[in-house]
């Protein structure tokens, strides 16, 4: 197993656990290199950092930056970002400023299909409304019954044709790379398996990415396959871009890896770490195995 997770989630966003206790999680699995990257949202980066600290491993800052690219909903990661930056706080704020307008609507769809009290429901389980999202959605209407997991919520419910789906303009992709490398963070497109793009878009989307100033691409994910990981690692060295590794861990019982450990990179990647493992206290990339 890899010791590096740089992609998992808190109740700052739509995470189950605390930032403080996400972290400590992924320490007492063996992780040595962590990023919290909740969604549009670092309010939880600096209890984390702190609770990294105390458990003797590596932390980075991060966030998981919601992306309209073309009909496509995606999400571009950023590692060791500065939080403070004016460019990404004023670029998140506009992003979360739409979530609660969204989440009403998505309400009201659900309620069209004989499910009243979703947005009041979804909102109990959100520490911070301006963070509500499908995850929040999900929890409530396992909670209530109407499905019995958040699998497959999503699958009946949340996703494009289905009730309480509901559209919505995210930031561009050029913005959020923009705000990354603004506040000196490296950009990420994350879990590229989940799009569903196929070769010609992928491949269109890397390009683009690419054009914006993005480099690196998640070739291990929590939901990616085996041949999915392969597959990706193929692409990051064809484009030239480093390789990251992430659990994309939400709440236990939840998708399918746990927090901290992440599936080994494929020898031909180049690690993202390695810009940042000295930085984050461990002597470079090699002190990592």
């Amino acid at each position: 197993m890899n010791p590096v997770d740089l992609h998992f989630h808190s109740t700052a966003s739509d995470g189950g656990l605390a930032p403080a206790e996400v972290v400590a999680r992924a320490a007492e699995r063996g992780a040595k290199l962590v990023a919290l990257t909740d969604h549009d949202c670092t309010a939880g980066l600096a209890d984390a950092r702190q609770a990294a600290e105390a458990a003797g491993i590596g932390f980075v800052d991060g966030v998981e930056v919601s992306v309209t690219w073309g009909k496509h909903t995606l999400h571009i990661v950023g590692l060791d970002i500065d939080p403070a930056h004016e460019a990404i706080v004023h670029g998140l704020q506009t992003i979360r400023d739409g979530r609660v307008n969204r989440a009403r609507a998505m309400g009201e769809g659900l309620a069209r299909v004989g499910i009243d009290g979703a947005f009041d429901g979804a909102m109990a389980h959100c520490d911070n409304p301006e963070m509500i999202g499908r995850t929040h959605f999900a929890r409530w209407l396992v909670e209530a019954g109407h499905v019995k997991d958040v699998r497959t919520v999503f699958r009946k419910y949340l996703t494009p044709g289905k009730p309480g789906y509901v559209p919505h303009q995210w930031a561009s992709l050029e913005d959020a790379v923009g705000w990354i490398r603004a506040s000196g963070g490296v950009a990420v497109i994350a879990h590229p398996g989940r799009y569903e793009l196929g070769r010609t878009l992928t491949e269109r989307l890397i390009a683009d990415f690419t054009a914006a100033g993005g480099e690196a691409i998640e070739v291990v994910s929590g939901s990616h396959s085996l041949d999915e990981t392969h597959k990706y690692a193929l692409l990051a060295e064809r484009f030239g871009l480093l390789a990251s590794a992430g659990s994309d861990f939400h709440a236990p019982g939840e998708g399918a890896r746990d927090v901290g450990l992440t599936q080994p990179l494929p020898p031909i990647c180049k690690p993202v770490w390695a810009r940042f493992a000295a930085a984050a206290g461990l002597g470079g990339p090699d002190g990592l195995f």
